[in-house]
């Protein structure tokens, strides 16, 4: 099983770890903690360095497989052994803008949800970019304004963020954890992370945040579609 460091802390770009399996065919190691995230969520997964002895490989890849985290390495050097240690480092300038980015898509399915009442039907991001569907039946220009001011003046209320993880019982005690349309948590998932941002939002995710809305950046909607009859989508960047 990975210890899955990003979960608590996902402002560390370093940590040591012990390789604890190697996969020759397909260049992967699992290692027995990592800062790494495996993407999820409409989250990519993190990228960077696994440095072990006198090599560091590139890290292009990383996903999530059972209880363990499959680290993908480029380059053509022999790959490091079982047991060995290794250290990690996040490509973080990459990292922390996924991070302002999915909290500024929590500030907007906060917003939304408080304002409207709109579920949410899909997502997906890439640094300082990402797109939000939500069940609305029609979307407009001035309504795409309004929801673009109102989001802005809520990341200005340096929010704080906060982090839990929590038995599931006590989890879903928690009205609305669920802001999609459908129940994406198996159930055989006991524990559950929330993200609240204090005043705002609270749901279920597992992705990486941002401390405080603060340090998102302005919220731009550059563009809106319909997906269908009450399917419409919200593209945003941040500045």
């Amino acid at each position: 099983m990975t210890e899955l460091l990003y979960q608590t802390d996902s402002y560390l770009q370093e940590f040591d770890a012990k390789i604890t399996s190697v996969f020759p065919a397909e260049r992967a190691v699992v290692l027995d903690c990592t800062a790494f995230y495996p993407g999820g969520g409409g989250q990519p997964c993190d990228a960077g360095t696994l440095t072990a002895g006198a090599a560091a490989y590139p890290v292009v890849k990383v996903k999530k497989q059972g209880d363990d985290v499959l680290h993908f390495l480029g380059s053509d050097m022999p790959l490091p052994v079982q047991g060995s240690a290794a250290r990690g480092t996040l490509d973080w300038a990459r990292r922390y803008q996924l991070m302002r980015t999915h909290t500024a898509l929590h500030v907007l399915c906060g917003t939304v949800f408080r304002d409207y009442g709109a579920l949410v039907t899909g997502g997906d991001m890439e640094p300082l970019k990402g797109r939000m569907d939500f069940e609305f039946e029609t979307m407009r220009g001035d309504l795409v304004r309004e929801i673009e001011a109102a989001v802005n003046a809520e990341a200005a209320k340096a929010r704080e963020i906060r982090v839990r993880i929590l038995p599931r019982a006590e989890a879903f005690q928690i009205p609305d954890l669920i802001r999609t349309k459908i129940n994406l948590l198996p159930e055989g998932i006991m524990q559950v992370r929330t993200v609240e941002i204090v005043g705002l939002d609270l749901q279920a995710d597992g992705g990486t945040h941002v401390r405080n809305t603060n340090e998102v950046g302005a919220i731009r909607v550059v563009d809106y579609k319909s997906k269908g009859a009450i399917n419409k989508r919200i593209y945003i960047e941040i500045k």
